[in-house]
């Protein structure tokens, strides 16, 4: 397995991102998630309005006009177009950046590139997930994606979750759980939700 790392891993992420949201039905858009108290739709404008975050740490510009955490529970007319260019937004301004930037402005403050871009990555695939679970699609999280997003995961979950209380409590797995199954673990989500355990 080789390693993905930088923006090549930030690029993996939003395409897992864009292609979970485009693969939604429309029926889907108002379904439970395991981000318990959030739809669908909420998930997807949270996810959004993050990476447009992460743009905008950058650029200095465009930042949400809405807080990603409490995102609508209602979709723009084209969702997956004005998330398709918030995606191109991000890659865009992270293509500038030399990988061996050492500080690079996030919203969780500076970071170097590849933490920078691995936090960037770990915020839309674990979205990415949790649409694709809610809404019955076979798109599971790849292991090397999620050996990629761990160092972001190592690095500053838990203090989101002490400081901001953005992930519930890790959850233990047995030891011959795969890369994916366990970072979504160790981010407080069960690797196994269906919606009928909602």
């Amino acid at each position: 397995m080789r390693d993905l790392a930088g923006f090549e891993l930030l690029t993996r992420a939003h395409t897992y991102l864009s292609e979970v949201a485009a693969a939604v039905p429309e029926r889907a858009w108002g379904s439970p998630t395991p981000c318990s108290e959030w739809t669908v739709r909420q998930v997807l404008n949270h996810a959004r309005l993050d990476q447009q975050a992460y743009g905008a740490a950058i650029t200095g510009t465009g930042w949400p006009d809405s807080d990603p955490f409490r995102p609508a529970d209602a979709l723009d007319a084209d969702a997956q177009t004005a998330l398709e260019k918030v995606l191109r937004g991000v890659a865009d301004a992270y293509a500038q950046l030399p990988a061996d930037s050492p500080e690079v402005a996030t919203p969780l403050g500076p970071l170097p590139f590849p933490l920078a871009a691995a936090a960037a990555a770990m915020d839309a695939a674990v979205h990415a997930w949790d649409i694709a679970v809610a809404t019955g699609q076979d798109a599971p999280l790849e292991e090397e994606l999620a050996e990629g997003i761990r160092l972001a995961a190592d690095r500053l979950a838990d203090h989101l979750r002490d400081a901001y209380g953005v992930f519930a409590a890790a959850r233990a797995v047995p030891a011959t759980a795969g890369r994916a199954e366990a970072l979504l673990a160790f981010l407080g989500r069960d690797p196994h939700w269906t919606p009928a355990l909602s």
